[in-house]
């Protein structure tokens, strides 16, 4: 008989831990990892012409900050800032294609920050003509950016799509007035609707919505109204990612009112919430905190067990290697994970003198790839089989990860996962936990008190 999930239990798998867009996780990556090894990086990738690219761009400018933001974002009031950082990325793109030879093909291109729909259409029209200029996107690349609602207007959506954006994400977070309030972030109702209607209008292949639980002043109630606004807009994929309060981190959170703000099982049966209403919706919940409509590619690969997940979250079209630009990205090319400073003075000086920007880094191990392997699945395919093998081992995943093992028994008691022959599966209450679950083969966590600490899994 499946275990009710109480508040005791809730409180008992509530532990910090990672998101695992990566594995190895960035804290355990070395701070000596810099230009050179980036450069190997690229070289040993120069000798892979075949190899496709995912590509991240990093745009930190906003009009304003949320208090609630994690994200690494600035905000400028210079006119000519954004030129200025364009000159650099493009510089920073001649770094990497004199290494790597330009036409490379690229089956991803995300805009992230930030504030991606801060820049203007010009400057907007520059940066894509930067990557199309020097890689060319293969038949049928998602091409991807994400917009702030308060800035944009439906004009603004059918230029992005007239200029070869296919998907759009829309952050709208939660449609209470109180809750912006709380958050630092007043949203237009209608502003956003208006935004949205011309995403449709435009032609989109896909329109997205983002939203956050656990924001101050969040209720049960309030939560459902927003839900049900957002089901009926009928987007195409939804996330809703839980708020981690980090003020150590990100200082403008300390503008939150903690006080007003649902936590533990509360904040629990938010996502529960959710979860329900968008399955009932006919949405498939996809990995920890993602859902989609059931034609859509995610929900697709999903059934196909060809869903992938990478610094850019869940992702139907995986390429061996992604390079990321701009301050603070993060790439991961031939078995290397890089991170860029996310120093915006330190970056631009770095790229100013010629040299990749590289401030910490990781190589893997074969033992880094084995365990990666094994995340991916878990966090993706919500399973591990045995027969989960990487050729230079030739033993199956049961073997190999003995030791990682012994971890099981109280997640196989508690009605977390399921074990037989075939491998290991994530249950349906398991669902809410998958991160936990992909913990217990993580052999990096906990060796390094002086880390930083990981968001809660609930």
């Amino acid at each position: 008989m499946d275990l009710p999930i109480t508040p005791e239990f809730v409180e008992k798998y509530n532990q910090p831990g990672p998101r695992y867009t990566s594995y190895p996780t960035v804290p355990a990556w070395k701070q000596d990892f810099g230009h050179d090894e980036y450069m190997l990086a690229l070289q040993e990738l120069s000798q892979k012409p075949e190899d496709e690219l995912a590509i991240y761009l990093h745009l930190p400018f906003c009009a304003k900050h949320c208090h609630y933001c994690g994200c690494n974002a600035l905000v400028t009031r210079e006119t000519n800032a954004v030129d200025q950082y364009l000159d650099l990325v493009e510089r920073e793109i001649k770094m990497v294609t004199d290494v790597i030879g330009t036409g490379r093909l690229v089956s991803q291109l995300h805009w992230g920050g930030g504030t991606p729909n801060f820049l203007d259409e010009a400057q907007t029209e520059r940066a894509l003509n930067l990557f199309h200029t020097a890689f060319r996107m293969t038949d049928g690349a998602e091409i991807s950016i994400e917009v702030d609602p308060r800035i944009s207007s439906p004009e603004e959506a059918k230029f992005l799509k007239d200029i070869g954006f296919n998907r759009i994400s829309l952050g709208v977070q939660d449609f209470e007035e109180t809750v912006q309030i709380a958050i630092g972030r007043r949203q237009s109702h209608d502003r956003t609707i208006r935004v949205y209607d011309g995403c449709r209008a435009a032609g989109f292949e896909g329109v997205n919505v983002d939203l956050v639980y656990g924001l101050p002043g969040q209720t049960r109630d309030s939560f459902t109204a927003t839900l049900e606004e957002v089901i009926g807009l009928e987007p195409d994929r939804v996330a809703c990612f839980s708020y981690a309060h980090v003020p150590w981190v990100r200082p403008e959170q300390n503008k939150v009112d903690t006080t007003i703000m649902l936590a533990g099982y509360e904040k629990f049966q938010l996502f529960q919430l959710t979860v329900d209403l968008f399955g009932e919706a006919g949405y498939d919940w996809i990995g920890i905190d993602h859902f989609a409509k059931k034609d859509d590619e995610l929900s697709v690969a999903l059934k196909n067990r060809a869903l992938h997940r990478n610094f850019m979250g869940y992702a139907t079209k995986p390429a061996p290697h992604m390079l990321a630009f701009g301050m603070s990205g993060i790439g991961d090319v031939g078995d290397r994970f890089v991170q860029n400073d996310p120093d915006l003075a330190q970056w631009s000086a770095t790229v100013d003198s010629g040299r990749f920007p590289i401030i910490k880094g990781h190589r893997l191990s074969d033992d880094d790839r084995l365990r990666r392997l094994a995340i991916i699945n878990i966090m993706c395919n919500l399973e591990l089989p045995w027969k989960l093998t990487v050729p230079e081992f030739g033993a199956p995943a049961n073997e190999l990860f003995a030791e990682s093992l012994k971890a099981l028994p109280p997640l196989l008691a508690d009605g977390l996962v399921e074990m037989d022959e075939a491998g290991l599966r994530i249950t349906s209450k398991g669902r809410y936990f998958v991160r936990n679950v992909a913990m217990i083969f993580d052999t990096y966590l906990g060796k390094d008190k002086d880390r930083p600490i990981f968001s809660k899994t609930i």
